[in-house]
């Protein structure tokens, strides 16, 4: 984020994959993507040999694609060590960073907001990196049991405040912090949010090695030629969803989006009604998209016109009963365990699918208030006729182990998802957090106390 506007940074270009990198068979490996994209982005400012190094310490795990019936697959984003997407940027990040604050006599302090794993994932990243601290900031009492769990019990170079009202709050404090001028004089500050565009980037990777995945697989599976492959991605902060246009102009074969929101449908609002107006945040039971005013906004309005984003995206937006349908009906009719997150991804593909978009196309639109797609026949996307003639396929991101989530996937399928080993260590450790109220003052005293 630039300190002098508030802004975001976003590349001055997006290059391009080589055609014949994209096309080989089989498909490149996950870290052979990693390497190509962040070549692309880095140049020569690190020794292949070094990059290469990096990538290779930083994902010693993948994102399987696992196909679920013969039109739809997850793309399954946790396998890294605290079970969540976050874990793919916030690795990268930070050995990014790591690698290009060598020499540094003095501290470099991360402050992140979380709305549910971001924190966790850049806690665990940056754990015992030396020259570098990170303080994670996440809404009192709005994430699951178990994601404060993974918050409060970092030590050492990490420490957590746990903040008296809402992700936005935190997020405000945030990025009022890397605007304040003297409070920046005193301390070098940098983020790890989706608002760090090291963060960003690396998750394009999935993208890419997803998308791969399935156009190679897909014509076994669904018999259908050519077929229009369609990302579902579920969306609070849109930093994901943006990880993967870009990776969609780096030439991914992805056709389109289906941006799909909990009741903080700010974002399908402003596809429907082409104005954007950020609100107050809503709890729901997919806590890591409580987002009312969705930062990565500016970020997909300098990368496309308001028309070129809905012929490219479709906005989609659940409410929690719809939430935990969705988690039922995709186990009753799968077999998969879906969490809350990638249920309302779920819903919105099998929605589109079933022909609600075909009925956008035929004039029929959708009240505000009413979950489903947002829009109408003049804001529907390109590729929504090819739903309606069968041609696509799916890809929903699952950004979370269900069991993370247990106590919710167990109201909705009668029984919990097994919990990783990873997950089942942390149980057992104190909690650690610190309380914080949203003042900024009260958050700025304590930074130059602590820090």
């Amino acid at each position: 984020m630039d300190p002098e506007t508030g802004g975001l940074y976003v590349p001055e270009t997006i290059p391009e994959l080589d055609p014949s990198f994209l096309s080989k068979n089989p498909s490149p490996s996950f870290r052979d993507i990693a390497f190509e994209i962040s070549r692309k982005f880095i140049g020569d400012e690190i020794p292949e040999d070094e990059l290469m190094a990096i990538i290779a310490d930083a994902y010693p795990f993948t994102a399987p694609v696992a196909p679920i019936d013969p039109t739809t697959y997850v793309l399954e984003l946790f396998h890294g060590p605290t079970c969540a997407f976050k874990d793919f940027g916030a690795r990268f990040m930070a050995r990014m960073m790591s690698h290009f604050n060598r020499g540094e006599r003095d501290a470099l302090h991360i402050l992140v907001a979380t709305s549910g794993d971001t924190g966790s994932a850049v806690g665990s990243a940056f754990q015992g990196v030396p020259g570098i601290d990170v303080t994670i900031l996440y809404p009192t009492g709005k994430i699951s049991p178990l994601q404060e769990k993974q918050l409060s019990t970092f030590e050492g170079n990490v420490r957590s405040l746990s903040v008296e009202g809402t992700f936005d709050d935190c997020q405000a404090l945030v990025k009022k912090a890397f605007t304040d001028a003297s409070l920046r004089g005193k301390l070098r500050l940098s983020s790890a949010n989706s608002i760090n565009i090291s963060r960003l980037l690396p998750q394009s990777f999935y993208y890419v090695y997803g998308s791969l995945l399935v156009m190679d697989r897909c014509p076994y599976d669904s018999k259908i030629d050519c077929p229009s492959l369609i990302v579902t991605v579920p969306s609070g902060n849109f930093g994901n969803l943006t990880s993967g246009l870009i990776a969609r102009k780096m030439g991914a074969p992805i056709r389109g989006f289906i941006a799909a929101t909990n009741a903080n449908a700010t974002v399908p609002d402003w596809l429907a009604t082409g104005e954007y107006r950020p609100r107050p945040s809503v709890a729901t039971l997919s806590n890591a998209m409580d987002v009312g005013a969705p930062s990565n906004y500016e970020r997909m309005a300098s990368m496309y016109s308001l028309a070129e984003a809905r012929k490219l995206l479709a906005g989609y937006w659940l409410d929690d009963k719809g939430t935990m349908d969705a988690i039922r009906s995709c186990n009753d009719r799968t077999g998969y365990i879906i969490d809350p997150h990638g249920a309302v991804a779920w819903k919105a593909w099998d929605a589109a699918r079933a022909g609600e978009l075909s009925a956008m196309l035929a004039g029929k639109k959708t009240a505000a208030g009413t979950p489903g797609f947002r829009g109408s026949a003049k804001t529907a996307p390109e590729w929504a006729k090819d739903c309606a003639e069968r041609k696509c396929v799916g890809l929903l991101l699952e950004t979370a182990h269900p069991a993370k989530f247990g106590e919710t996937v167990r109201a909705a399928i009668g029984r919990e998802p097994s919990i990783p080993e990873r997950l089942e260590r942390v149980l057992s450790l104190p909690d650690r957090s610190m309380p914080m109220s949203n003042d900024y003052g009260e958050f700025r005293d304590w930074l130059l106390k602590n820090l």
